[in-house]
């Protein structure tokens, strides 16, 4: 799976405005919904933040993976930002978040949400891509370096 078959070039921000948490998912689902890839925005801003109550995305080394599953998409759906400002994310290495992917898909597709999952983490885990990402200049750079790295 190649995250820019989910990720569409509208649904990234940079950077993000949110100043904590659940203002930084609120403004990605948003973004989200305004690109017309919700049916139910408030069901899948529920659904993502009370998987956020449960245990926090904060995956450490300053990502965040927010994610739900529930009635309000179709299919799975992906939105990306970047904070200048540091995000407490309750992350497991207690390390502020600068990048968030931000993950809704449907109650009874699990497959393509673990794929996703996955390729995230498993992009996440070249620092120097990752250090792009938190540096560019803006949601199209942070596109392209996307695009760039999953066609290499």
């Amino acid at each position: 799976m190649l995250l820019t078959q989910i990720l569409e070039s509208a649904c990234v921000k940079v950077p993000l405005e949110g100043k904590d948490k659940e203002s930084v998912i609120t403004e990605l689902v948003e973004l989200l919904d305004a690109n017309k890839l919700l049916t139910d925005k408030n069901g899948v801003l529920m659904s993502v933040l009370t998987r956020e109550k449960t245990r926090s995305t904060g995956i450490g080394a300053g990502i965040a993976i927010p994610h739900g599953k529930c009635k309000g998409v179709k299919e799975l759906v992906m939105a990306m930002g970047v904070c200048r400002e540091d995000i407490d994310f309750q992350s497991i290495d207690s390390k502020p978040v600068h990048i968030v992917v931000l993950l809704a898909s449907p109650i009874d597709k699990t497959g393509p949400h673990i794929q996703a999952l996955a390729r995230i983490s498993r992009l996440m885990l070249d620092e120097e891509f990752k250090n792009k990402l938190q540096n560019a200049a803006n949601a199209e750079e942070l596109y392209k370096l996307i695009s760039e790295k999953e066609t290499d």
